[in-house]
């Protein structure tokens, strides 16, 4: 649809349609919108619009609403993402920068987000396979048993006990914990393997047999999918923000909501785009359960470009889109400020 005049109105539609939650006629459009043309070529407009599949007629005599189609034109032909407001802006950045690890700001990033666009905001945890290690700490537990914590560049930490052929000698700790940590700080997750062969022959047998101890329980660790996760808040706004019509059929969304493999799913192909901001819209999401919503993520975590999770909002068709997208990026972006410092 290339007629500029036509594009106007489908925005003008989609905007009333998204404020009102009403069927939008073209008296409405008249009304409220300077389009610069008569009502009757307005309601041509309207009929090519409806032929094209843009918009439709929800019942007879009613005005007109618009489909899936529609608002992914209303979406692709955004120019600019809308910024947030400074006190906004002020406002994130004071609740995430006062998180004390990366538990507490997932959470206040789910909460926050959810906050912002009266949506369904979901935040996933940074993948351990495109994370880097900054820490290895071992610590003896008893006479047999160590204790091995990681920690990434994103201030994830996880944690593994392992049972010892013999006793813990506290020195050989010492050691092994000093030329681990020379060897893998700074390389990515899935690196780890080829750094530490070359230094399991500078132990003897016994502590070499330790030290792949220790690596094999940090390659156990990155296998599993436990690590894949994501938090969810506000799934309470999808009964206020989406109608009537929205809210009875509202089942089907929950339902896919607590299938996190859904959500996963849809993070990593979303994670292809090249957008900042990625929507997907309806039957776009290929989920049965989702049909009546829209997924905006956005990726964080890396400042080079390649990101590490992503964040996002779900919510009704009739959804702010402008509002949605720039919420999304802006938490994003503070997400991956905080994990770089």
């Amino acid at each position: 649809m290339s007629d500029d005049r036509r594009l106007d109105v489908l925005r003008a539609i989609v905007e009333d349609y998204v404020s009102t939650g009403e069927p939008v006629g073209s008296r409405a459009l008249v009304e409220r919108h300077n389009l610069g043309v008569s009502p009757a070529t307005i309601r041509n407009d309207m009929a090519a619009l409806e032929e094209g599949g843009y918009i439709a007629q929800p019942h007879t005599s009613a005005g007109r609403v618009p489909t899936d189609k529609g608002y992914r034109v209303f979406v692709d032909r955004l120019a600019t993402v809308k910024p947030l407001s400074a006190p906004e802006k002020r406002a994130i950045g004071q609740l995430l920068e006062d998180a004390v690890d990366l538990d507490d700001v997932v959470d206040r990033s789910v909460r926050l987000l959810a906050q912002l666009t009266h949506q369904v905001a979901v935040v996933q945890y940074p993948s351990l396979r495109r994370s880097a290690l900054r820490h290895i700490e071992l610590v003896p537990v008893g006479a047999r048993h160590l204790l091995v914590v990681l920690i990434t560049d994103t201030g994830r930490v996880e944690q593994r006990t392992l049972e010892t052929p013999g006793d813990v000698d506290e020195l050989v700790v010492v050691r092994l914990r000093a030329a681990v940590n020379a060897h893998v700080a700074g390389r990515r997750l899935a690196e780890l393997g080829d750094a530490v062969e070359d230094l399991a022959a500078a132990f003897g047998p016994q502590d070499g047999a330790l030290l792949r101890q220790v690596v094999d329980v940090v390659a156990e660790t990155l296998a599993q999918e436990s690590e894949e996760r994501v938090v969810l808040a506000g799934t309470a706004n999808l009964a206020r923000g989406g109608g009537q019509d929205f809210v009875r059929t509202i089942g089907p969304v929950l339902e896919a909501l607590e299938e996190q493999v859904v959500l996963l799913r849809l993070l990593s192909e979303m994670a292809e785009d090249a957008a900042s901001v990625s929507v997907r819209i309806g039957r776009e999401t290929q989920h049965d359960g989702l049909v009546e919503t829209s997924f905006v993520t956005s990726g964080y975590g890396d400042e080079g470009g390649a990101s590490l999770a992503r964040v996002g909002a779900i919510g009704p068709l009739r959804m702010d889109y402008p509002g949605t997208m720039a919420s999304v990026r802006a938490v994003a972006r503070y997400l991956t400020r905080i994990l770089a410092g």
